[in-house]
């Protein structure tokens, strides 16, 4: 399998991330470390998690999912051969935020302890904190480089104009640079990171690991009439945003994809598209079982053709 320098960090992915936001909520401990097995036994390297998860569930502060995964990491024994990838700056549950250096400094220490490790290979700002300076977590993250805590830095959720200022804060300070961006992006929701973000990483080679890559669930194709929304919790809300005339005709797109790739799924076609796109590394998408997990790191052997990509494309445009 081909993988994928993340930017210039030197990390390098395969084109699917596991997205850690399930672990220790909708998974369990015993659900997760299956999850997480089948995940590197079929080829995946890079885990995304962040501190706050699960803190909107009910009774957790955050870092139930880094808790989780650093109990796998140490039973396991695979810290040498994964990617840990985790964020800081989301409100904790004990009302905790944003990007200050020594908030920074303080949650990095946290997420080590949670992940029992003495290192995280990619370590992103969660969110933007419009209150300071683009240089402050920047500095941060310079001394947590230094003393070998944190490999590579990353962005999610930034502006193009925030963003680019933090680049070229970088460049004129000697500071480390965000060597990726996390956006939501998907064959629905294109046009925010098409239009600004997506130039703005292509000039400056940083990579992108979207999220959402299955649009909540609604690109697996399980929802396509008001009474498959009754299937899910997840239904009441996929609903009215993608079930419409051009979420239709996005699906209809991806059943054409698939009738012409043997064995292949709307989901896996969904992620393959976006693995197809410039400057990205790989989507991240999670999984509750085993199966699930093998279902969705198919999409990186799923290699559509022009055409294909073409079709996708003109459907959610």
């Amino acid at each position: 399998m081909q993988h994928r320098e993340l930017g210039r960090s030197g990390l390098q992915l395969a084109p699917l991330v596991l997205g850690g936001n399930v672990f220790g909520w909708t998974a369990d401990e015993a659900a997760s470390f299956r999850v997480l097995d089948a995940f590197v036994v079929g080829g995946g390297n890079a885990i995304d998690t962040a501190n706050v998860y699960s803190a909107w569930a009910p009774g957790h502060q955050g870092g139930e999912s880094e808790t989780v995964l650093g109990k796998w990491l140490k039973q396991r024994g695979r810290r040498d051969d994964v990617l840990i990838l985790t964020k800081v700056g989301m409100q904790m549950g004990d009302g905790t935020k944003g990007l200050a250096k020594d908030y920074i400094r303080r949650s990095v220490e946290a997420s080590l302890q949670r992940l029992q490790t003495d290192y995280i290979d990619l370590y992103q700002s969660h969110q933007d904190d419009e209150t300071l300076p683009v240089t402050e977590p920047l500095e941060a993250y310079a001394e947590l480089i230094r003393e070998g805590k944190v490999r590579a830095i990353g962005a999610s959720n930034f502006s193009a104009a925030r963003l680019g200022e933090a680049l070229a804060a970088s460049a004129a300070h000697g500071l480390p640079r965000y060597e990726s961006l996390q956006p939501e992006y998907n064959l629905y929701n294109r046009a925010d990171f098409e239009k600004e973000l997506q130039p703005l990483i292509l000039e400056h080679g940083l990579g992108v690991i979207p999220y959402f890559g299955l649009a909540s669930g609604f690109l697996t194709g399980k929802y396509r009439t008001e009474a498959d929304l009754a299937k899910s919790i997840r239904g009441s809300s996929i609903g009215p945003k993608y079930l419409n005339d051009r979420g239709r005709r996005i699906l209809a797109a991806l059943d054409a994809v698939v009738a012409r790739h043997a064995g292949s799924s709307p989901a896996q076609a969904a992620l393959a598209w976006l693995m197809a796109q410039p400057g990205l590394t790989g989507p991240i998408s999670s999984a509750t079982t085993p199966g699930q997990v093998t279902e969705l790191l198919k999409a990186m052997q799923l290699h559509l053709s022009a055409d294909d990509v073409q079709e996708l494309n003109q459907a959610s445009a």
